[in-house]
Parts: structure tokens; C-alpha cells; sequence
């Protein structure tokens, strides 16, 4: 490298060591990054031990990259800053390393464009600063940026300069190829004020409702206002499942700092890069060796080795956040305001009982109703801390990705916590980079480092450009990486080990019930109000008499005693009912329902992914499919071929062919594939890997006696053309005998036999394709499609040597598609699922309709869709079934006018789903959409529901959906409806038990008070009450499987009020019931129950025992009732769910121990009182 460059790389890297203001003061080796396995390449494992597998710890790094220089006596040492970034400040910063990153900014850039840097750009806290001052002070982590210092730098010299700088701005990364991924992602408004960068931008409208929120993307603002908006009583236990604002403003600002600790890395490879230039085909045997391991063949794979290099350089793992104890749930169920008022009033009632009436007398009002208030804490936490497990599960499912790794020669799928260091990972588009390593080989790969830097552009990987970063996605192209550092050793490890991984979130449905908790809170709070008023107000005119009849209160004669301890009397009755009319339990009943549903929808192979999105499934007016392995099963096999312009009798049959035309169609199978063979060397059956329709055409190939490695061997790629769902065809460049380029294509049938302008016959002459000849390999193309095959051409041409740039220019390279040559086509039978047609129908009776969207021409589309039951006419015509192209030339109107219509869409692309779906919501549709593309993710963001497929669904699809099928079955997708459904009718089930009981309680206790100055439900029957109506009321309710009925309603509108017409009669009805009969008892109890003979205290204890047990069972029967809102037999299949049966035994079972124990007090307590009295009976 010439002086001038390298003095002009030195300029670029102490400009960015200026913008973000590093000092270089405590200094110290770095730990724990992936410096060491980019600028060192892993030599140095931070945890090595004296095991057999192990590197040479003592090579030094010269025997790698420049083993004719000693060693540098000095690394890039590491500094300590405390960061502190608003996101604007973070996009100068993320402009100004980013341009160095990848080679974008050079030293030959024009000084025309340029960006400024000003001494805001970032900001350093020094020593003396509060900690508190940060958002991230009580992390107490300081974020260690490593700072490569500029030979002939003093660290005086790199302190920021406030002066603006500018920094000239380079050639723009090559364009995507056309159906390349590009990350959707939030622009930052620039505010810093808050996460809505990463929670999305809705507009708020200030007449709005503010409990009704969207499903998807809801602004900080609205969240905030809603939970300003809710009457809650226990913040800390209403709020634990809702996504908490401040966490995600720390865990950006988090990411931020490690985004800044990637980038400098960044620019301390580039830096080293300027001084010394390397040959890194020569290098990395080196570190292959110095790993153990082979580039081509990967580790050895048995469990020794594996163990030694996770014990040398560590597991693939990250320290994650351990789960809240037992005792945190104990605590948080305790900060409800009222019952800490409650356990006030039992200690002050506890203190003035044994002070007046003695200790074996005194001790029980307040000692029962610290009781009662114990066991419904205790209650509480138990239900809480088994929902926090069971969404502990779910979110360790999330993070297990499968990754396809060669050990020993074999590809095979391993977890991604399994990696080890030395690990060769085949790479392909959609996958996640599973750990930091090095290119081995890669064609047109392409990566998406968004999640690591911030930026939102495309890094080209070549052997120019190796290094690859954990957490990154690839967005382009294929290839395989040598793993150098893994777990806590990347940026990746260190980025999810530093933020929380809680992905709560509040529901539409949760904070639709927050708002009706609030209406009934504030009614309950009124009737309280009331109730203390009227209490009070009796008590102190001497209206309020004890059980013999006797005045409570008279004035100047009571005691200041007798005083307090009667209003507490009072101010407990009214903290109750305050505690029964405030339905805590009822939007945490959603959170009760939702993590039991989504344990069992794991059973049913579907992981949810965001909570919202099961309520929204049970919205779902249409689901747009994919075809292969949603509705088919994805075993694809060739049965049909035309080759050499005849149809073969059997699809190996090449008896009748030329070498020439043999060897073509090999060379074409085995080079234009992403995937491989392999051949055991003990005579094991052959491997075949790869997509399913890899699979299938390897497979014809080992069938036409194909010899894949040696196949490989006879040829070497120079360029691929990987296949992508917008050209549907893939192409690669070979050169052969040194001298002839071969250049191969295969996609779809009529797409490439439209590029073709010659065929090849059985004796391989090309001849001119004329147009009768394309008519009849159309007819070929249409009788395979007829019988739902899937048709693929394989065509090839010549090109000359010279017309092929040379390797720096290649990557731009577009491959030549024209004048092609066509060798053959194949049809590819893949059978539809069992039980996919039932699963059409019963979506049809439920008012869902299913549209399958496809990449396959329009009569395999049509076929299949017969197939299935989506369509019922064969002769069905556009817009019923439509072509893609001619759906995406409408406009917008047009689309919106025909998107109901549309059964079917052939030949589509992402983008064409992505029109769909937004014409279908335009038209009011809820719309789910499947996918498992990486071009899927914006129709899967867009949709209202996004189903991934979990076997052949790419990372990045899977990130971009709501709720991942892991079977890949359009079954499961059905069996989700019917949770999303079942999820809102348990909450209608809850909602309707829950009312009937508030009002019961709240109407005879108001109608006592007022009329007799006494209620019949005391302070502990009411907390009991509370916790039969809270707890296990929506443990019984809220946990109902889903049942056929659900399949036979229309669709549940998102607007739908809660309270149906239907539940309001039976609410009415069943209250008026209670009320009639709990007033009759207060009122009429004595002659009822006829106890007009005994003394008044002791038929009042009777009469409200009686009545209290009387209200038990009564919400006992309410709880049957509200099993089936909408149907007569409530008893229907409730010997099936033997939670609901166990919940309503345990509930009775209480209550009438309750009452023995209550008996036994009773009689101990009289018999101290009253210890000559024989004859006393309760």
C-alpha cells in the first residue's frame, strides 16, 4: 500500500476516534470480545485448559497473518467509558464509523460529499458524574470500547476536538440483486424521548379510546396513556406482563454501546488492514489447523471433542437473566393497597381486641382477617409465579435455532447452542450467523448487520471482506464459515447478555379489560363510599346496635376504645367491598389464558411468538397460504422428465441419450445447487441435503448414476446466480477443461423456456427453438402442471473466456440469461397433507376463507387447489384465480375492488402477498398470512398475523411472524383459529362470572347497610369471596379448552363489544336470582330458618352463616352457568376438563372446612365466656 493511502486510512480512523471521543486512560487487554477473533483470529482462547483438543496457546499470531514480522510488542488496547447517546447522536456516530466499515469510505473519495461531526456527536460522562444521571446507571456496568491508538498518537492527542470535522464520503455498496432481503426497520424521529423507534409509530387521536390499542406497533404514547388511564390497586402485579417503557429505553441505549464496541473493532481491523495487506486463502488453513479442525469436512463431531473445545473457548451460551423467585411473586402479590390497608385494620382490630376483651377472646377478628388476607396473597403468588414458568419455557423455545453444520463430512442440524469453535456452518438466505467466524467460501453472500451496527445497508462477504459477526442475517446468496468465537466472546453474546430478554407486552384484549376493571373499580369505589358514609353515619347517631339489641354507640358514654374499634369495624367492611369490587384478577385473567393456551398450542405445534397475536387469531376473516409444505407435504420427488425433446418412460431412463446431453444435465444438478451428497464410506444410504426441491433434482441425479463429488470436481464455479422468488431461477458459471465456460440455469419451467432461443436433442445438436417447437414444450409444461407437478427447466449456454470480468469486478457481475439452450424439464410430485381438505372446510364453516398463494404456474396452482377443497370449480377464471403479474399491474382501487374475490394467486412474488394483504386489510379483513422466505418477512410484518414455518422458515421470516407452525401443516394453522377463538370466549366466561358476583355481593351489602346499619358479608367472607370470584374463578374459566362449537360462529370482530347481548341476559338474570334470594335470607331468615325462639345474636350468627354459604354456592352453580354462555346443556364436556372439576372440589372442599373450623372456634370461644352454660349451643 502506498504512503498517501496509508497516511489517508490513519486520518479516516483518528477522525472516528475523534467523533466518538475515546480516551485512552485504563488501559487494559481485552476481554470477552471479538477482537480476538477478528484481529487475532481465535489464537488466544480466554479459558484455554491443558486438554488434548486444544490450540497451541503459545503460537503467536505472526505464524498466521505475517510470519516474516516479529510479533507487535503491543495490541489495541481496551478504555473504559460510560456512554451516554441520544439516537441522533447515535446515526451521526453509526454515518461516521459506518462508512469506514466494509471499505465504504477509501482514500481516493470525492471531498464534494460530505458529512459533518460536531463536538455533540457523543457524549462521555467523566468520574465525577452522577450515575444517576443515565438512564443505565443502576446496570453499574461500564461498557469497555476497545481504542486502537494511531502509531505516533499520544492519548492527549485523540481527545475530541469540538471543531465540526468532515469526512469524505465513498462508492455505495453494489445494489441488491432483485428479490435480495432488504431489513424493514423504524426511522428514528430524532426525539430520543423514548423507544417508539422500536415499538413502532401509530397515530393517537386525542378523542380516542384510551383502552383500545392495535395489535401491532402501538406508540409509546398510547401505551403510556392507557396505563394512566386504569384504576389499579397493585401496580407492581397488573403491569408485570405488559411491556415495561423504561427497560426498552435502557435495553436501545444498551445496544447502542455495543453497536459502538462493534464498529471500533471495525476500525481497528481496517486500521491494521492499512499497514499490512493479507492473503487470507493462504491464512485460513492456518487457522484451520491451529483449531483442529477442517475447512471442508468441519470438527470431528464426537462428544470428546466437542467437550474439550467448549472447555477451551467456551459454549455457544449467554448468562441469561435468572427467573423471579418464588418469594418476588409473594412480595408483589403483598403491594396491593388494599389489603395492605387490611392487614392495618386486623393488626390495630388485633391490638384493641386483646386490650378490651383479653387474649382468648380479642384475638379473633383481627387474627381471621389477617388469615384470610394471608391465603389470598399466598394464592395469588402460587398462580402467578406458575404462569411466569411457563412463559419462562416459551421464551427458551424462541431462542433455539437449528443450524446446519458439517461435521466429519456430513451436514446435519444441530441447536445453535451446540456450536463450538471450529465448526464449519453452511450458510444460506434467511439464516442467522450463528457465532463470529471466517469466510471458508461463500457466492454472492451477503450479509444484513443491522443488528450489530445499526445500519441498515447490505455488506458484501468476500474473501476481500471475511469476517462474519454473530446475530447477523444472510441476505443474500450461500456459503460456509469457520466459527472462531462463540457465547460471550462475540458482540452478539455480549449484546443479549447486557439487555433483558422479557418480551412482555400488553394485549388489545388485556387493556380492553384494564378499561373495564376501571369502570367496575370506580362503581365500587362509589358503592364503598357509600357504604362508609351510611356506616358511618348510623354509627354516630346511635342508629347501629350489636347482636343483643344494644346501642353501639352513645355519646359521651362509649369509650374512646369501643370508638376506634367500631369505625375500624367500619373502614374494614368498606376496604372490602372495595377488594371485591375492583376486579384486580380480571385483565390478568388474559395473561392466566393466554399462557395456558399457548402451552398447550405448543402441543399443537404452533409457538406463539408475541401474545397478541392468539386474540387476534380468533379475528381472522381470511388466511392467504403458501402451497408447498403448508398445504402439501413438501417431499418432493421427480416423476416425470422430458430430456433432449422426448419424454423419458421413467425419469431416469437416459439410455437413449448422448454423453454429451448426460454429462450437461449432471454438470447442471450438481453445480447449479445449493445443496449436497454424501456418500458414507461404509456403504451407509446416501445423504441428500438441501430444500426439498434441491432434494428432489439430487436425488434424479443420483438415479441418472451421478457421482457428486467426483461431478463437482470436473468443474470449478466461478460466479452464482443464487435462486431468488422474484426471478424464480438460479444460475451458476463454470469453467471447464480451464478454457470453456459453461453457464447454467433452472427455475421455473416457462420462465426459463422463454430465455431460450435452442434445445438440445437426445444426440446433443442445438437446434433453433422454434415456435412450434416451444408450443409443444409448453404442452409438456401444462400436462405435468394439470396433474399438480411442479416444473423445473434446465437450459445452459457457452460464453467466451473474455467475456468474463476479472475477480474484483465479478461480484457485479450479472450472469447472462439469454440465447440459452434448453437440455430438459422435470416434474415434481408433492402430495397434498392428509387432512388439509377437513381443515379448508372446517375454516369455510367458520367463516375464514383460505387463499392459497403460490410461486407455481397457475395449473399446478389450480390443481392442487381442487386438490384441497380451496377451490370447487374447475373452470374458475381471473380474478378467482389470478396470475401475480396481473394482480400487481392493477391499481391500487382495482386491487382493493378484486381482493375478496381472489381464491387463488399463481406465479406470485413477496411483493405480490404484500399487495395482497394490504388490499385485503384495506377492505376490513383481518388477515393471517404463512411464509417462509426471507422475501416473506414484509407480507409476515404486514399481515395482522404473521405465520412462520418452522422447518423449511428462514430466520429472518421467523423474526418477522407472530406465530411460528412448527410442523409446517395448514392443520396447525386451523388448530391456532380455534385457540384465537377459544382465548376471547374463556375471557367472556370470566368477564360474565365476575359480574354476577360483583353485583350480587355490592347489592346486598348496600341494601343491609342502609337498611339495617349491619352487612351479612363481614370483612374475612368477603376476602374469601375475592378469592373463589379472582383467583380461582379464572384458573376454572379461563383455562376451558377449545371446543367444535367455536368452529361454527362467524369470526369475533375486534370491535365486538366484550358484554354481548347474550351475557348481559344471563348476567341479569343470574344476579337478580342471588340478590332475591341472599335479600329474602337477610330478611326473612329468621323465619325461614326458624330460629324466632332463639336469642337475636345467636340467629344472627346463623342466619348470616347461612347466607354467606349460601352465596358460595351460589357462584359455585354461576361457575357451571358460565361454561357455556350461548348453549343450554352447561354441563356439556365438563367431565373432560378436570381442571375445572379439581378447581370447583377444592372450592367447596374449602368452604366446608371454613365453616367446621368456624363452628369449633366459635363453640371454644362461648365456652370460655360462658363456662357454666351447658346448654349454649351456636
Amino acid at each position: 500500500m502506498e504512503l498517501a493511502e496509508r497516511l489517508a486510512w490513519l486520518w479516516t480512523i483518528e477522525r472516528i476516534r475523534k467523533t466518538i471521543g475515546l480516551e485512552n486512560k485504563n488501559q487494559r487487554q481485552p476481554t470477552g470480545s471479538s477482537l480476538r477473533s477478528t484481529v487475532r483470529f481465535a489464537t488466544e482462547p480466554t479459558r484455554a485448559r491443558t486438554t488434548p483438543c486444544a490450540p497451541d496457546t503459545k503460537s503467536p499470531t505472526r505464524n498466521l497473518f505475517s510470519p516474516a514480522q516479529p510479533r507487535p510488542s503491543r495490541v489495541p488496547r481496551t478504555q473504559h467509558v460510560r456512554v451516554t447517546e441520544t439516537p441522533s447522536q447515535s446515526r451521526r456516530f453509526d454515518r461516521a464509523v459506518g462508512l469506514v466499515r466494509s471499505g465504504q469510505v477509501t482514500p481516493a473519495s470525492s471531498d464534494r460529499d460530505t458529512i459533518h461531526h460536531t463536538s455533540h456527536g457523543l457524549e462521555l460522562d467523566s468520574a465525577a458524574t452522577s450515575t444517576t444521571s443515565s438512564p443505565l446507571a443502576h446496570h453499574h456496568d461500564d461498557y469497555t470500547l476497545p481504542a486502537p491508538r494511531p502509531a505516533g498518537k499520544s492519548p492527549g492527542e485523540l481527545r475530541r476536538d469540538s471543531s465540526p470535522r468532515t469526512m469524505p464520503v465513498g462508492v455505495q455498496a453494489p445494489e441488491a440483486s432483485p428479490g435480495r432481503y432488504h431489513r424493514r426497520r423504524d426511522d428514528d424521529d430524532g426525539n430520543g424521548s423514548d423507544c417508539s423507534d422500536v415499538l413502532g409509530v401509530d397515530v393517537l387521536d386525542e378523542g380516542a379510546d384510551p383502552f383500545d390499542i392495535p395489535a401491532k406497533r402501538a406508540s409509546v404514547e398510547r401505551l403510556r396513556r392507557w396505563r394512566q388511564a386504569a384504576l389499579v390497586l397493585n401496580a407492581s402485579r397488573r403491569f408485570r406482563y405488559t411491556l415495561d417503557l423504561k427497560k426498552e429505553e435502557e435495553k436501545e441505549q444498551i445496544r447502542r454501546k455495543i453497536r459502538a464496541h462493534a464498529q471500533v473493532i471495525r476500525a481497528a481491523l481496517l486500521f491494521k488492514e492499512a499497514g499490512q495487506k493479507h492473503d487470507v486463502d493462504r491464512e485460513l488453513p492456518g487457522l484451520a489447523n491451529l483449531l483442529k479442525t477442517n475447512t471442508e469436512k468441519g470438527v470431528h463431531g464426537d462428544e470428546v471433542d466437542l467437550a474439550c473445545r467448549a472447555n477451551a473457548f467456551g459454549a455457544n451460551r449467554y448468562p441469561r437473566k435468572k427467573g423471579r423467585s418464588f418469594l418476588v411473586f409473594l412480595w408483589e402479590a403483598c403491594q396491593d393497597l388494599t389489603l395492605v390497608i387490611l392487614i392495618i385494620a386486623a393488626v390495630i382490630s388485633l391490638v384493641l381486641g386483646i386490650a378490651t376483651e383479653g387474649i382468648k377472646e380479642g384475638w379473633y377478628d383481627g387474627a381471621s382477617i389477617a388469615f384470610a388476607v394471608f391465603l389470598v396473597i399466598l394464592v395469588t403468588a402460587v398462580s402467578d409465579y406458575k404462569q411466569s414458568l411457563q412463559f419462562q419455557h416459551l421464551n427458551e423455545e424462541k431462542q433455539n435455532i437449528q443450524v446446519e453444520v458439517i461435521r466429519g463430512g456430513r451436514r446435519i442440524e444441530v441447536s445453535i447452542f451446540d456450536i463450538v469453535v471450529g465448526d464449519v456452518v453452511a450458510l444460506k438466505i434467511g439464516d442467522q450467523v450463528p457465532a463470529d467466524g471466517v469466510l471458508v467460501s461463500g457466492h454472492s453472500l451477503a450479509i444484513d448487520e443491522s443488528s450489530m451496527t445499526g445500519e441498515s445497508k447490505i455488506v458484501v462477504k468476500d474473501h476481500k471482506s471475511p469476517f462474519l459477526m454473530g446475530g447477523c442475517k444472510v441476505a443474500d446468496g450461500y456459503g460456509t464459515m469457520l466459527v472462531t468465537a462463540v457465547g460471550l466472546n462475540t458482540e452478539w453474546g455480549l449484546l443479549m447478555a447486557s439487555i433483558s430478554e422479557d418480551n412482555n407486552e400488553e394485549t388489545p384484549l388485556q387493556v380492553r379489560l384494564n378499561g373495564v376493571a376501571t369502570f367496575i373499580g370506580i362503581v365500587g369505589l362509589s358503592v364503598a363510599a357509600m357504604v362508609l358514609i351510611v356506616l358511618v353515619a348510623r354509627y354516630f347517631t346511635g342508629h347501629t346496635t350489636n347482636p343483643d339489641g344494644s346501642i353501639q354507640f352513645v355519646k359521651g358514654q362509649t369509650s374512646v376504645k369501643s370508638t376506634i374499634f367500631g369505625t375500624i369495624k367500619i373502614l374494614t367492611i368498606a376496604v372490602t367491598i372495595v377488594v371485591v369490587a375492583v376486579p384486580e384478577g380480571l385483565p390478568l385473567a388474559v395473561t392466566l389464558t393466554l399462557a395456558y393456551s399457548m402451552q398447550k398450542m405448543m402441543a399443537d405445534k404452533a409457538l406463539v411468538r408475541r401474545l397478541s397475536a392468539c386474540e387476534t387469531m380468533g379475528s381472522a376473516t381470511t388466511i392467504c397460504s403458501d402451497k408447498t409444505g403448508t398445504l402439501t407435504l413438501n417431499q418432493m420427488t421427480v416423476v416425470r422428465s422430458v430430456v433432449g425433446g422426448i419424454k423419458l418412460k421413467s425419469p431416469a431412463d437416459i439410455e437413449n441419450l448422448s454423453p454429451v446431453v448426460s454429462s450437461l444435465i449432471l454438470e447442471g444438478i450438481a453445480q447449479n445447487s445449493s445443496g449436497s451428497v454424501f456418500e458414507p464410506e461404509d456403504g451407509s444410504p446416501i445423504e441428500i441435503t438441501g430444500s426439498p426441491t434441491e432434494k428432489a433434482i439430487l436425488s434424479w441425479g443420483v438415479e441418472l448414476h451421478m457421482k457428486f463429488a467426483e461431478e463437482k470436481s470436473k468443474s470449478s464455479i466461478i460466479h452464482v446466480s443464487p435462486f431468488n422468488s422474484e426471478k424464480k431461477r438460479a444460475g451458476v458459471a463454470v469453467i471447464v477443461d480451464d478454457s470453456d465456460i459453461h453457464v447454467h440455469w433452472k427455475g421455473a419451467a416457462e420462465i426459463v423456456l422463454a430465455l431460450c432461443t435452442n434445445w438440445l436433442d437426445v444426440n446433443g445438436i442445438s437446434h433453433e427453438m422454434t415456435p412450434d417447437k416451444a408450443n409443444q414444450f409448453k404442452k409438456y409444461i401444462e400436462e405435468m402442471a394439470e396433474e399438480s407437478l411442479r416444473c423445473v427447466a434446465f437450459a445452459y449456454r457457452t460464453l467466451d473466456l473474455n467475456y468474463v470480468p476479472n475477480e474484483e469486478e465479478r461480484i457485479n457481475w450479472e450472469l447472462p440469461d439469454n440465447e440459452l439452450a434448453l437440455i430438459g424439464i422435470v416434474g415434481m410430485k408433492d402430495p397434498c397433507r392428509p387432512g388439509v381438505r377437513n381443515a379448508v372446510d372446517l375454516c369455510k364453516n367458520a367463516g375464514v376463507k383460505v387463499r392459497m398463494v403460490t410461486g407455481d404456474n397457475l395449473q399446478t396452482a389450480r390443481a392442487i387447489a381442487l386438490e384441497c377443497g380451496i377451490l370447487t370449480d374447475s373452470q374458475a377464471s381471473q380474478p378467482v384465480i389470478i396470475e401475480g403479474k396481473v394482480f400487481r399491474a392493477y391499481s391500487d382501487a382495482e386491487r382493493e375492488a378484486v381482493a375478496d374475490q381472489i381464491s387463488v394467486m399463481g406465479r406470485s412474488s413477496p411483493s405480490d402477498k404484500l399487495l395482497l394483504v394490504k388490499a385485503l386489510k384495506k377492505k376490513g379483513n383481518v388477515v393471517a398470512v404463512t411464509g417462509d422466505g426471507t422475501n416473506d418477512a414484509p407480507a409476515l410484518h404486514e399481515a395482522d398475523i404473521g405465520l412462520a414455518m418452522g422447518i423449511q422458515g428462514t430466520e429472518v421470516a421467523k423474526e418477522s411472524s407472530d406465530i411460528i407452525i412448527l410442523d409446517d401443516n395448514f392443520a396447525s394453522v386451523v388448530k391456532v383459529v380455534r385457540w384465537g377463538r377459544s382465548v376471547y370466549a374463556n375471557i367472556q366466561k370470566f368477564i360474565q362470572f365476575q359480574l354476577t358476583v360483583n353485583v350480587a355481593a355490592l347489592i346486598i351489602n348496600v341494601v343491609a347497610a342502609i337498611s339495617s346499619g349491619n352487612v351479612p358479608l363481614n370483612a374475612v367472607q368477603l376476602l374469601w369471596v375475592n378469592l373463589i370470584m379472582d383467583t380461582l374463578g379464572a384458573l376454572a374459566l379461563a383455562t376451558e379448552p377449545p371446543t367444535d362449537q367455536l368452529m361454527k360462529r362467524p369470526p369475533v370482530g375486534r370491535k365486538e363489544p366484550l358484554v354481548t347481548n347474550i351475557m348481559w341476559r344471563n348476567l341479569f338474570i343470574q344476579a337478580v336470582f342471588q340478590v332475591t334470594v341472599l335479600l329474602t335470607l337477610n330478611f326473612r331468615g329468621r323465619d325461614l330458618l326458624h330460629l324466632t325462639q332463639d336469642t337475636l345474636d345467636h340467629a344472627n350468627k346463623v342466619k348470616n352463616t347461612f347466607i354467606f354459604n349460601t352465596f358460595v354456592l351460589c357462584q359455585v352453580f354461576n361457575e357451571f352457568n358460565s361454561r357455556k354462555p350461548y348453549e343450554l346443556n352447561i354441563f356439556d364436556g365438563v367431565s373432560r376438563n378436570h381442571l375445572f372439576l379439581a378447581v370447583v372440589s377444592i372450592t367447596v372442599v374449602l368452604q366446608i372446612t371454613k365453616d367446621q373450623l368456624h363452628l369449633h372456634l366459635h363453640l371454644h370461644l362461648c365456652d370460655c365466656a360462658c363456662p357454666s352454660d351447658q346448654n349454649y349451643q351456636l
